[in-house]
């Protein structure tokens, strides 16, 4: 038998346990009420809508498909107790992106641990702070020396490839294209020679592929939600291991050289200004800087969002041009006249290759490297067409839904560039295509990730034709970013360049 204290404490805990499922019950009939003019799909009472998602590849286009029974929003629901508005149409997602709503306390929160509270997940005045102490590091002139560090990342990448250029077999290429954007980003925001690219597997690379997989695990298993749970499970243990591997000490070393350096001119003097030195140098209206905490924290996102969302963008990309000869041999001889008998990008040629950029834009909008989002609503919103989601609604922006909505966009599974055209673009609403977000919340980093993408396609095309493998066709699968469940797989030949 059980001594009587230690039945007292079984009984309060049976009691909390009781008390708490209660609370979410209430909760939950309160959000079936609150979204049932957003009629959804039909759902399991345990499982919710996690059931349906197979992990098979196909996942993405189920969705697609829903938004044509439930236009513009759908409720879609995680477990019993955990549901999101989805919503798939320019209008509607004009609405969340134009506010400064925060992302969501749920998946986002999961991802603290890992990048900290830095500009992805945080909110209010703070994240108003840092937005404005790191807009200056994405500065043209900022951004303009890159390009040749870009390139010179691309260049190792290709001279990598010329083994896979003699072979009838294809490769594996995202992750070679994730080793060069590290091999990048290190370069550009940090100042530092890696060699990523020559050394082998890159454990940075390896555990950024297990905690993305993490955190999608733990928000499709509801127990997970529950911090002690999935601290004590073994994914947690995986999870904390992985973000022991991807935090680094950049910062104490760079500290260390910078702790005589007081002015950024003088840092600039010595060498092209980068993200790091913006970040340890900023000064707000008080002379007030970043804590070594929030240094940390836009460190280690900048490093995720810097060389995972750009890896995904690149790889897709390539695959699509992979796919459509004519408009890859369309793009290779615009980027060869751009080039003028060059083998590397400069800044000057970004701007020269307008069919290639309008490629790039196809590709993001087929398979956009993030493919969802959500913000949590702190306040009633109404939507263009009278129906309103309470203050705590959880609501997602399926990116990779807005861009196949067959109501937005003509054949939205075909790949057609000139969409992009001047004026194609201005027919469409601005939301109709949004792959770096849009709004306030936008994406800091992407001028510096389409200036990365340009340099990449074009010196690949410059040196290789690109065939897709009829065999190895891959299967999209939504992590942090667009992936693919058995790798993007090509044939890559030299280009012939005789007349």
């Amino acid at each position: 038998m059980f001594p009587q204290n230690q039945w007292h404490r079984l009984w309060c805990s049976l009691v909390y346990v009781i008390l708490k499922i209660s609370k979410l019950i209430v909760k939950r009939n309160e959000w079936i009420r609150a979204l049932e003019t957003f009629p959804g799909p039909p759902k399991h009472w345990l499982f919710g809508h996690v059931r349906e998602f197979k992990e098979d590849g196909t996942d993405m286009y189920k969705v697609v498909k829903w938004g044509e029974s439930y236009p513009l929003a759908f409720q879609m629901w995680f477990g019993p107790f955990v549901s999101f508005l989805n919503i798939h149409h320019p209008d509607y997602v004009k609405t969340i992106l134009a506010s400064t709503e925060p992302k969501d306390d749920l998946l986002y929160r999961f991802l603290i641990p890992w990048i900290g509270d830095g500009l992805l997940v945080s909110e209010g005045q703070k994240w108003f702070r840092h937005r404005r102490l790191l807009t200056p590091g994405f500065h043209y002139d900022v951004l303009k020396p890159y390009v040749k560090l870009m390139a010179d990342s691309a260049k190792t990448m290709l001279d990598k490839w010329e083994t896979h250029s003699k072979s009838d077999e294809s490769f594996e290429l995202f992750e070679h294209v994730s080793l060069m954007t590290l091999d990048s980003i290190m370069k550009c925001a940090f100042s530092s020679n890696t060699n990523c690219q020559t050394v082998g597997t890159n454990a940075y690379i390896k555990a950024v592929y297990e905690l993305s997989d993490l955190v999608n695990v733990r928000f499709r298993i509801f127990p997970y939600h529950s911090e002690w749970i999935f601290q004590l499970s073994p994914h947690g243990y995986k999870y904390r291991k992985a973000c022991n591997v991807a935090h680094k000490e950049i910062i104490r070393k760079r500290k260390e050289a910078l702790k005589d350096e007081k002015e950024l001119g003088r840092i600039q003097a010595k060498r092209n200004l980068d993200f790091l030195d913006i970040l340890l140098c900023a000064r707000d209206e008080d002379q007030q800087g970043l804590s070594d905490e929030a240094i940390r924290a836009e460190v280690d996102t900048f490093m995720f969002e810097g060389h995972d969302t750009t890896a995904s963008g690149i790889s897709w990309t390539l695959y699509s041009l992979a796919c459509n000869p004519e408009h890859q041999q369309i793009c290779r001889d615009e980027v060869i006249s751009a080039l003028e008998g060059r083998d590397t990008m400069e800044w000057e040629d970004l701007s020269k290759i307008p069919y290639t950029t309008m490629c790039i834009k196809e590709s993001l909008r087929l398979y956009p490297p993030v493919p969802g989002m959500s913000r949590k609503i702190t306040k009633p919103i109404t939507f263009f067409d009278g129906r309103t989601v309470p203050e705590g609604c959880l609501v997602g922006t399926s990116i990779f839904g807005i861009h196949r909505n067959a109501t937005v966009w003509e054949d939205p599974n075909a790949f057609d560039p000139l969409r992009f055209l001047p004026e194609n673009s201005a027919k469409r609403s601005p939301h109709a295509f949004v792959p770096f977000s849009a709004g306030p919340r936008n994406c800091i980093g992407q001028n510096f990730a389409m200036n990365e993408m340009k340099v990449v396609v074009a010196q690949t095309l410059k040196r290789y034709q690109l065939t897709e493998d009829p065999m190895k066709k891959p299967k999209m699968i939504p992590r942090l970013v667009l992936r693919s469940l058995n790798g993007i797989h090509l044939k890559i030949k030299p280009v012939n360049l005789e007349p």
